[in-house]
This record gives structure tokens, C-alpha cells and sequence, in this order.
């Protein structure tokens, strides 16, 4: 006997529709799974056998081939345990019911319990747009797959329960959204106010986060650079819908949801160790089926590298191109993979290896050797892809024992906002969200300077020796500095900024 149940194939964040065909007839006992699948997959034999048995359900004896089609996508995971399970019921005359519409997801335990499955979210997704009207779905996945409008999402936490709803004797109620949280930034996260001093790091910090520029901190052990970067998620702007299933889309792949959570709505934080594989940062691992990254996972919010020359230098330059495009490919035997990474990079490191270098009281014990060998670990180019440069000098006392409380993270937000409101109000109709984002041709368009402006910007192009790049992120970044003003055009004192915040690293690697 023939039947077909409907699922959902996954291949990084590419989805499509699987059709699972079950054929059981008469002969010598064997199951075969084929249609390319992995061994996770192959496995899902043994899983569906012993959780029918456990379900007192009989298990069919007899010739069993289950195909997943298209037969010529290579298919992943322990997903397809559920609709086997399903497909293999309806064959042999169990499950009376019909499944026109309805598509299944999910791995089975051997006592018939539904774990959760990577990936359900861009699953969910794909089915509604397929014209799939209810999927079943592992309960712990419910929570980011009801966000999906169009389409009733059945949470099932054991077969027994799949049963019950669909013999009419316990119906599964749809999962709604708002049973579930939205992740947003918890109330007692690091906020500017406790950072003392240190003004024109924040300032530089507020531009970075109003206008998306990657920036470098420089400055010696203890001056507060990671103090502020982990600050800078409060200043930036609120992340909208598309933006946030972007961003749970991308962790639902990685797994790395949090239970209970249906949407990301707070940028994200990534602050990998400087011993992280270059698989690890740029994605890899996992089989044939590259997971994303680091890079992926801070896609619309900030990545942050502590101690930037400590990193291994392939893992530096795997960034280079990512940067530039917002995405990142990685090729396997079975594909390639894209997935998102649009963020915001913020770096921090020493001057020198004692990291005294320049230091108003303490002195420096490197060599000139050993302190060019610890700069040069960072390459130009990379160096280049980074917008702005600020110097983090150590805290005066007085600063640091003063009574009043700096400017609020809330304070600055709202700058930031008003700044971005600009820009969307400029990119309008345009892929592009924000200054840093802009395109050659809309560089040219929108950062007008003034004359002044601009024999400013050649005399220190011409002193210091800036790549078109540099001039070109320059103009970007003065343009935000414009837009926290409220100026149309580009003036003098906004190029100034821009110039101060690209000529620091001079210091130290023209030394």
C-alpha cells in the first residue's frame, strides 16, 4: 500500500518542500530509506520502530521503502522522523485520515516523545508559502513558529497527542504567539551611565551606532574598551519585524534559540574568544551541512573581537569579504551555503604587547621589533574596512570619583533614532539601511560637502595617504556626524570628525 505525507527539506537557510512516500508490500522483511539521505536520517528507522512499538501501534512486516523526494537533494537531520512515522501509518492502514495540506516536522525518541529540530522557523515559512494550510510541529519549536501569519502551527509534545488530534478525541490547540515572549533587551543591561569619562569614546560610539560603522578602539589594559562595547546594544536602534525574523531565523538554523522565545527583537551581542576556529567564526562544522557562524549569528547586531591581534589571522581575513556583501558563502560536497551577517564590527586591542605603549604614567617595556610584530598581525586591508579609529586613553581620577552620573544610554538612543530616521527617510525605496551601508553612487549623491569641506578632506587625503576606501568611508561617516547635527550638507567640522576618527591608527602603525 502507497501513501505521501508532506515535509520540509533544509539546507542551511534554503528551504523546499520534501514529499515523503511510503510503499509497503508483501516479501521479505527490510525498510529502506532512499531519496540521498544522510546517515541522521537513515537512522530514523530504528527511532520509527521502536516508537511505534511503544506506542502500541503495529509496526508493518513486509517490503517498506520510504523515498523523500526530490531524490536528487541531499536530505539532513533526525526532521523527517515524524512524517515517516506518519507516512508509514497511513500505509498500512493505521491512520485513516487525510493530510492534504498539513505538513509534519520533527525527531522521534524511542518512547514516541517529539524533540525539538533545528531550523523550524525558515521550515515554517516555506510550507506557508507553499500553500501549506497546518504543520505539525515539535512543541518546543512552537514558539518561534507561530510567528508565521497564514498558517496553524500544532504544537505536539508525543505521538500519542498527534493521534488523539487527529482520531477528534483530544484536539491540539494552535500555538499562538502570544503565549510566547519576544526577546527583548533585559532591563539591567550595561547602560552608558556607568561608563565615567571617556567622552569622546562615547561620542564616536554614538556616530558608530547611528550611522552602522565598524570601529576600532585602541587604548591600554583597563581604559574601559570593553566596558563600551558592551554598552553599545543599548544606543542602537530597535530592530524591526523583517529584521528580527531575519535574526531568528538565523539562530533557529544554529539552534541556538532560546526555549520559550518565538521572535528576537534585541540586536544581537557576539563576543567570540580569540581561540575560535576560523569554522567556528565564519561557519562550518556540523556534516555536510556548514551552521552558521559567529559573523552569522551577530547579523543585525554587533560583533565584537577583544584583543583583535590575538586572533588567528585566517580568522581575521575570512572577514574582508562578509563585510563588504553582508553575507557569507560556504561551500561543501553537498553545496553551498549563504547566510546573513550584516553587523556592526567593533574591535578593541592594545597599543603593544605590554599594551603601555603611549601610556601618560606607566612605561613601555616592548621592544620596537616585538611592538611592530604585534601591529602588524592586523592587516591593512582589514584595517582599511574599518570606519573609525578612536583612541580609548586610561580614566583621569577625578573623572572616575566623580558624584554625577553620565548621560544614559536611553539619552543617547534617542539621537541615535533621530538619526536613523533620516536615513531611512533618505534610502527610502532602496536596499540600503543605513550611511554605512550606502552604495558608490549613493555616496556620491547624498555626501555633499561643502568647498571648505572638501580642500579639507584633499589635504588629508594627500598627508596621509588614505585608500579611495578610506576616502569613501570618510564622506560616509561625516554624513552621519551631519545627520546627529541636523545639517543637510557636509561641513568643516563634520569632515574634521570623520578625519579624527580615520587618521588615530597612524599613531601607533606609522610609529
Amino acid at each position: 500500500m502507497f501513501s505521501k505525507v508532506s515535509s520540509v527539506g533544509l539546507f542551511g537557510l534554503a528551504t523546499y518542500m520534501v514529499e515523503v512516500e511510503a510503499d509497503v508490500s508483501g516479501g521479505m522483511p527490510r525498510f529502506d530509506v532512499v531519496g540521498l539521505p544522510d546517515t541522521a536520517v537513515s537512522e530514523s528507522r530504528e527511532r520509527v520502530r521502536s516508537a511505534m512499538k511503544n506506542a502500541g501501534l503495529k509496526f508493518p512486516v513486509g517490503r517498506i521503502t520510504v523515498n523523500l523526494a526530490p531524490a536528487d537533494k541531499r536530505k539532513e537531520g533526525p526532521l523527517y522522523d515524524l512524517p515517516i512515522f506518519v507516512a508509514l501509518l497511513k500505509a498500512s492502514g493505521q491512520f485513516p485520515f487525510r493530510v492534504d495540506g498539513k505538513a509534519f516536522i520533527g525527531e522521534l525518541s524511542l518512547n514516541g516523545n517529539i524533540r525539538r529540530v533545528n531550523g523550524a522557523l525558515p521550515m515554517v515559512i516555506e510550507a506557508r508559502q507553499r500553500g501549506i494550510e497546518e504543520i505539525f510541529v515539535p512543541a518546543l519549536n512552537a514558539a518561534e513558529s507561530c510567528v508565521v501569519e497564514g498558517i496553524k502551527v500544532y504544537p505536539v509534545n508525543n505521538v500519542f497527542e498527534l493521534l488523539a488530534h487527529f482520531r477528534g478525541t483530544d484536539p491540539i490547540a494552535p500555538a499562538r504567539k502570544e503565549n510566547y515572549t519576544e526577546q527583548y533587551l533585559e532591563p539591567d543591561a550595561p547602560d552608558f551611565s556607568d561608563v565615567m569619562g571617556q567622552y569622546e569614546a562615547k561620542f564616536a560610539l554614538e556616530v558608530a551606532a547611528a550611522g552602522g560603522h565598524n570601529v576600532m578602539m585602541i587604548g591600554p589594559p583597563g581604559s574601559g574598551k570593553s566596558m563600551l562595547a558592551k554598552r553599545i546594544p543599548s544606543i542602537l536602534p530597535d530592530m524591526s519585524f523583517e529584521e528580527s525574523i531575519e535574526t531568528t531565523k538565523v539562530h533557529s538554523v544554529a539552534g541556538a534559540l532560546p526555549p520559550g522565545v518565538s521572535l528576537i527583537r534585541s540586536r544581537p551581542f557576539r563576543s567570540p574568544h580569540h581561540t575560535v576556529s576560523p569554522a567556528g567564526f565564519s561557519g562550518g562544522g556540523g556534516g555536510s551541512m556548514p551552521r552558521p557562524g559567529e559573523m552569522s549569528l551577530a547579523h543585525n547586531g554587533v560583533l565584537f573581537l577583544d584583543e583583535l591581534p590575538e586572533f588567528a589571522k585566517t580568522t581575521l581575513e575570512s572577514m574582508r569579504q562578509p563585510m563588504e556583501d553582508g553575507i557569507i558563502n560556504i561551500t561543501r560536497v553537498a553545496g553551498t551555503v549563504s547566510y546573513a551577517c550584516s553587523f556592526m564590527l567593533v574591535c578593541a586591542m592594545n597599543p603593544c604587547p605590554c599594551g603601555f605603549y603611549g601610556h601618560p604614567t606607566k612605561e613601555c617595556t616592548c621592544s620596537h621589533g616585538s611592538a611592530s610584530r604585534y601591529l602588524n598581525r592586523v592587516s591593512g586591508p582589514l584595517l582599511d574596512r574599518l570606519d573609525i579609529h578612536i583612541e580609548v586613553p586610561p580614566v583621569d581620577y577625578d573623572d572616575l570619583s566623580a558624584k554625577t552620573k553620565s548621560e544614559s544610554s536611553a539619552e543617547i538612543k534617542k539621537r541615535v533614532d533621530a538619526a536613523r530616521q533620516i536615513q531611512r527617510e533618505r534610502f527610502k525605496g532602496t536596499s540600503t539601511t543605513c550611511n554605512a551601508k550606502m552604495t558608490p553612487a549613493q555616496t556620491r549623491e547624498f555626501c555633499v560637502v561643502t568647498d571648505k569641506a572638501n580642500e579639507l578632506l584633499k589635504n588629508a587625503f594627500d598627508r596621509l595617504g588614505l585608500s579611495a576606501r578610506a576616502y569613501d568611508k570618510i564622506l560616509r561617516v561625516a554624513r552621519t556626524v551631519a545627520d546627529l547635527d541636523g545639517s543637510e550638507q557636509i561641513d568643516v567640522k563634520h569632515i574634521s570628525r570623520a578625519i579624527q576618527f580615520r587618521s588615530l591608527d597612524r599613531k601607533f602603525w606609522g610609529r
